[in-house]
């Protein structure tokens, strides 16, 4: 927004520069981008805060520079002659939901000439960035921006005939066609303002065509409001319609400004359009607002700021804002103008008396008291550790908490799948964005997917963030999950070849990781989960806790996100592992006697897994058996049917001495004869 030093110099002396006046507000909180020029005028271009909405209008902006150069301020007066007849005999007003209108007042102005506005108000308007329609909204407009109220004229005789203005919710489907020449369908949440036949205008956004003002308007009601900013916000951003009104409402108006601001219309509307004013204010304000009171202590405003002001001092640099002070027991009460929305509490107070002393002004000073070296937490440790292993051999990636709930069904979840109990945002940006993800396996997908679209075929991700877990009505469990994805092959080299990075390869890399924390005794099982490929997918399980899920992405999932190459995933939980890791590296000597190697292929049936077997022989080597390692599977024309052949390679060694051919012959019948017993397994 562009402010008119011309235009401010109406309500203010102003002794300085347009620079000079950017810098001393800017200093003091009221932030000037720039200044521009325009014909024979200087514009100070806005960046404010979103707190200070209300130098949105000229009159503040006017408070506060009166109050930096200690000057006067001139509020225009509201002089106009009204007629004997009553507006409350022309019109009424009714507010139905008043959790979204806390204010409607409405004026009548008779016998209006609508035609081009005067030179020096279509000046104004043009360098606000405003393009002048007409005299009757050109003004609603010009006070707009000088008091910062939204208003709005409605031609009267184009009302229904019996003249009753009613603020309601929209029904579901209702329809409204705004001053854009857009047919709008509304929302139940959204507030219109309506007569008894149909509605006339979307509350605090934009007025409706069908009570417009033209060049036949002779008759003017008009409104001005008090909406809430929350309401307001969200109707804007649903309908994709983001006005001069709905910005100011968004911030917050002033609710006792209003009747200034309807009087100040209808001033500038008899002198330029020759109305005739009704006696009278249509009012309806149900639950009248009484000014902020805020206690001020003096001695709090210089612990805060490290100044030495004195009270005195204090309570002239309130005063200078126009707040009346009153003093007792040492410390002041500050009556807050509504106008000041943002001054709520005594913190708000003192940042205005800092403002006004002057930032620059203010010592600086170094922290007192003892300091010492700070560092991490062993948990946040261990996540940096996770994070440094992953990145030697995947991308880290962050994607967004709030995802789609298309990636639900895109992951083929039943209806009854934990996955599916979710988080709904309140106000989400967009429906692409309208949950708290459950999982991060959606998130990876979609940007592997992403990926291969745009031809990058050798992809493998991590990514270390948060899941959302609902509890009942209490605030969602926070679960720290690290996910990674790879898909494709790995990178071609001088050094090696290109191999797939499939099931293996990833679970390669989670073996190293527990290998590099120190979990132990961890095991594969079998996982059936409808997003990952049934006899490709495992459940990691160490000491009765679910680590986590490794597995290939199942068909369907893949075909759902685009994604032809196979793909797998692991999902591991980061307080489970921190909690079963080794929290100190234990040193062992190196034996310097050799180790003994056996390799035995043995027949199992189809049905038994690898793992049992595994378990199985390190339960019967004891303690010399250091190792077993499974090196080949075959299941052909060599085997019976519906038996297979694994190989394994078992490491021998003791530290205390070389060991003997019988003595590892022994542990070796051993072993087969457990696994003769328990498993009906034969040597091949």
């Amino acid at each position: 927004m562009g402010v008119s030093v011309n235009w401010l110099k109406d309500y203010v002396e102003i002794d300085w520069t347009a620079e000079e006046l950017m810098h001393r507000l800017t200093m003091a909180g009221i932030a000037i981008e720039a200044v521009e020029q325009m014909d024979d005028d200087e514009l100070l271009v806005l960046d404010l805060t979103p707190n200070r909405g209300d130098c949105l209008g000229m009159i503040n902006i006017a408070r506060e520079i009166a109050a930096l150069e200690r000057k006067e301020i001139r509020i225009p007066a509201t002089d106009f002659k009204v007629s004997t007849q009553a507006a409350g005999d022309q019109v009424s007003v009714s507010i139905l939901d008043e959790d979204l209108c806390k204010r409607f007042a409405a004026r009548m102005i008779k016998n209006v000439q609508v035609k081009e506005s005067p030179e020096w108000l279509q000046e104004r308007l043009i360098h606000s960035g405003i393009r002048p329609i007409n005299n009757i909204v050109d003004v609603t407009n010009f006070v707009m921006l000088e008091t910062n109220q939204p208003m709005h004229a409605y031609d009267y005789e184009l009302l229904d005939d019996q003249h009753n203005i009613i603020v309601r919710r929209a029904r579901p489907g209702e329809k409204l066609t705004t001053l854009d020449d857009v047919e709008r369908v509304l929302e139940g949440d959204m507030l219109l303002i309506t007569d008894n036949n149909r509605p006339i205008g979307l509350a605090g956004v934009m007025g409706g065509q069908s009570t417009e003002i033209n060049d036949n308007t002779v008759d003017v009601l008009l409104e001005a409001a008090c909406f809430h900013p929350g309401n307001i916000r969200r109707t804007s951003r649903k309908t994709a319609l983001r006005s001069d009104a709905s910005m100011r409402f968004e911030k917050g108006a002033d609710i006792n400004g209003v009747i200034y601001a309807l009087n100040r219309a209808a001033s500038l509307l008899q002198e330029i359009a020759g109305g005739e004013v009704l006696d009278g204010i249509v009012d309806v304000y149900p639950d009248p607002q009484v000014p902020r009171q805020v206690v001020l202590r003096p001695g709090k405003v210089n612990d805060l700021l490290g100044t030495q002001l004195s009270a005195e001092q204090i309570k002239g640099y309130i005063q200078k804002l126009k707040f009346k002070v009153s003093e007792e027991d040492g410390q002041f009460t500050v009556i807050v103008p509504s106008y000041r929305p943002d001054i709520e509490f005594e913190a708000d107070l003192i940042e205005e008396v800092a403002r006004l002393y002057g930032y620059d002004n203010i010592p600086t000073s170094l922290p007192a008291g003892a300091s010492k070296m700070g560092g991490l937490t062993p948990y946040q440790r261990f996540k940096e550790n996770v994070r440094s292993f992953f990145a030697r051999y995947l991308n880290e990636i962050i994607n967004y908490s709030f995802v789609s709930p298309r990636y639900l069904d895109m992951l083929d979840l039943s209806p009854a799948d934990e996955w599916r109990t979710v988080i709904n945002v309140a106000n989400p940006l967009s429906e692409e964005q309208s949950i708290m993800r459950t999982h991060l396996l959606g998130g990876l997908l979609d940007t592997v997917s992403r990926n291969l679209a745009r031809k990058n075929n050798s992809l493998a991700f991590f990514e270390i963030g948060s899941v959302f877990i609902p509890v009942g009505d209490e605030l969602p469990e926070e679960v720290l999950k690290a996910g990674g994805i790879v898909a494709g092959r790995t990178e071609l080299n001088w050094l090696q070849s290109s191999v797939e990075m499939d099931f293996y390869f990833l679970k390669g890399i989670v073996e190293q990781l527990f290998e590099n924390l120190g979990i132990e005794q961890y095991q594969f099982v079998e996982l059936s989960h409808p997003a990952y490929h049934p006899g490709r997918s495992a459940s990691i399980l160490c000491q009765g806790e679910l680590l986590g899920v490794i597995g290939e992405i199942h068909p369907v999932v893949r075909q759902n996100f685009g994604i032809k190459p196979r793909a797998c995933a692991f999902d591991l939980d980061m307080a489970k592992m921190y909690k079963l890791s080794s929290r100190r590296r234990m040193m062992e000597q190196i034996t310097r006697y050799p180790a003994v190697e056996r390799d035995l292929a043995i027949l199992v049936k189809e049905e038994i897994k690898a793992s049992q077997v595994v378990e199985l022989i390190r339960k019967s080597g004891g303690e010399l058996l250091q190792k077993v390692i499974v090196f080949d599977l075959y299941a052909g024309e060599q085997v019976a049917k519906g038996s297979k052949s694994i190989a394994f390679r078992l490491v021998f060694q003791s530290p205390e001495r070389t060991l003997t051919e019988d003595e590892v012959n022994t542990i070796i019948e051993q072993t087969l004869q457990k696994l003769k017993d328990e498993l009906q397994a034969e040597l091949r």
